[in-house]
């Protein structure tokens, strides 16, 4: 009796390998999972090559970034030849004028990249409306994860103008560092100096690394795939599209919620990433780009939690090089103030970013006055129970107001729900609201008691995963992955920093 194979649609099976706007491929994906195995598998049989194996791993890099934003893939590989070179040719010279000709070439280079593709509809709307005239935007396509590899490639030529580091000794090394697939498209911004000196090492992966690898990235999947879609599609985005629909406390929970959503969606990423980089042999600090933001007591305090890759590049390259807090107060202030500004606008190319970065700066030299004359410090200082319950509470809520206008699609929609929350509350409907969304309210509760959880806490727990049998790791990552497709709504979400 002949055996009845199923059909296969061959070209609908290789279409899923081919880019298409729509769809980025994110790690939070069937189609990803499939390739990943592949990869991994190949990774695997390579592990003890050193060229054969990096060539691998820039190719599918290169592939993953084909994947996410098209023949853009193209602008990355050019952007790395120029660096490399540019950075060697750097080291080489002992000619002053020559070195700072390379350097100032390499970030117009970079920077002139980012203005093109992220600001030139912002700068040509600005100029329009200023001038009195009808816009019509241009169509430019972003490609995903420009803002990261800019920065990580402006960093790299700044970090060997200024000598602090050693340029890769190989093209392929350079090419590995730039376009290192779980951190390309969103982040973390990883340095040069702490990456390059690991691809001189045979990669190893120790049990530690492997347990922890795979916590992190059972964590972020929770984080992304459970809690910040299912709050984002059956509730945040309901009230951010028309919060007039609602009422103040319904708005006052969505913006709770927003503030919930876009820290398991960011680092959720972070954790998927650096556990997928764990697993390939290549190690990271603990909260390497997030460290429990909304536990902070003061804004200082919080921007040494949240995105601590990007305020750490900003501080070094951006704030540093601005005069720091070496002229002065009112100096070390204002370059704070431009710093913030400025990092506002590398989140999107919009007022709203510009304003959401100005509040940010205005707040940490607010902050900063008041722990000179109080003699306190950011982190760790001693406080009363009061001070502690209210240092938190203005600065989550400070934080959340902010959001508003990061999330927000324009400023009358920002103003809509300030006014519906300030003048249309209503705190009867609680428990309504309450019944009407237990899962949303279930969900952001754990969500935030998780936040909440002690250090130790979570470190007893990464022990625990670590210390299980290979068996139990690998069913702990399949029962994850059930979880995620029964929560999972029926199209995948992009990760919300895609777009920056």
């Amino acid at each position: 009796m002949a055996i009845q194979l199923p059909d296969i649609d061959l070209s609908r099976l290789l279409d899923q390998f081919i880019y298409h706007k729509e769809s980025p491929l994110i790690f939070n994906s069937g189609i990803f999972l499939f390739i990943f195995f592949g990869f991994i598998s190949v990774y695997a049989l390579l592990s003890k090559t050193h060229h054969a194996k990096f060539l691998f791993v820039v190719l599918f890099s290169l592939y993953f970034y084909y994947k996410s934003s098209g023949f853009y893939f193209l602008l990355l590989i050019f952007s790395t030849v120029v660096d490399y070179n540019l950075g060697k040719w750097m080291h080489q010279s002992e000619n002053q004028g020559k070195r700072r000709f390379l350097l100032v070439f390499s970030i117009v280079l970079n920077l002139g990249i980012l203005l093109y593709f992220k600001y030139t509809n912002f700068i040509l709307q600005t100029y329009d409306d200023v001038m009195g005239r009808h816009f019509e935007r241009m169509d430019i396509f972003l490609p995903i994860g420009i803002s990261f590899f800019t920065f990580q490639s402006l960093s790299y030529s700044i970090d060997i103008y200024r000598k602090q580091l050693e340029p890769a000794p190989h093209i392929l090394n350079y090419a590995f560092f730039v376009s290192f697939f779980p951190f390309l498209v969103a982040g973390p911004i990883v340095r040069a100096s702490y990456f390059l000196p690991q691809l001189q090492k045979p990669t190893f992966v120790s049990k530690e690394m492997l347990g922890r690898g795979i916590f992190l990235i059972v964590c972020g999947l929770l984080k992304k795939a459970v809690i910040a879609d299912y709050i984002s599609i059956n509730f945040v985005d309901r009230i951010f599209d028309n919060p007039s629909l609602y009422s103040g406390l319904e708005n006052l929970f969505g913006l709770y919620g927003y503030a919930l959503q876009i820290y398991c969606d960011f680092s959720g990423y972070s954790d998927m990433a650096i556990g997928i980089a764990l697993l390939l042999g290549f190690q990271f600090p603990d909260h390497y780009n997030f460290n429990a933001p909304y536990r902070s007591l003061n804004i200082t305090e919080f921007w040494r939690r949240w995105h601590i890759s990007l305020s750490t590049w900003l501080r070094d390259y951006l704030y540093i090089s601005l005069g720091g807090n070496r002229k002065g107060k009112f100096r070390a202030y204002l370059n704070q103030f431009i710093t913030m500004v400025l990092g506002g606008l590398w989140h999107g190319a919009s007022l709203r970013f510009l304003l959401w970065g100005a509040m940010h700066g205005l707040a940490l030299a607010i902050n900063k006055i008041w722990l000179t004359i109080t003699k306190q410090k950011a982190v760790g200082g001693r406080s009363s129970l009061m001070g502690t319950v209210l240092g938190w509470f203005i600065t989550f809520h400070f934080v959340c107001f902010c959001w508003i206008f990061f999330r927000a699609d324009n400023m009358e929609t920002a103003g809509k729900m300030l006014h519906q929350i300030f003048h249309q509350f209503h705190p009867q409907l609680f428990f309504e609201f309450v019944k009407g969304y237990q899962v949303v309210v279930a969900l952001m509760a754990l969500g935030y008691l998780l936040h909440f959880v002690p250090d130790t806490m979570e470190t007893a727990t990464q022990r625990a995963v670590i210390r299980m049998p290979l068996l139990g790791k690998a069913l702990l990552l399949v029962l994850t992955i059930v979880w995620v497709i029964q929560m999972k709504s029926s199209e995948i979400q992009p990760f919300i920093y895609f777009q920056f």
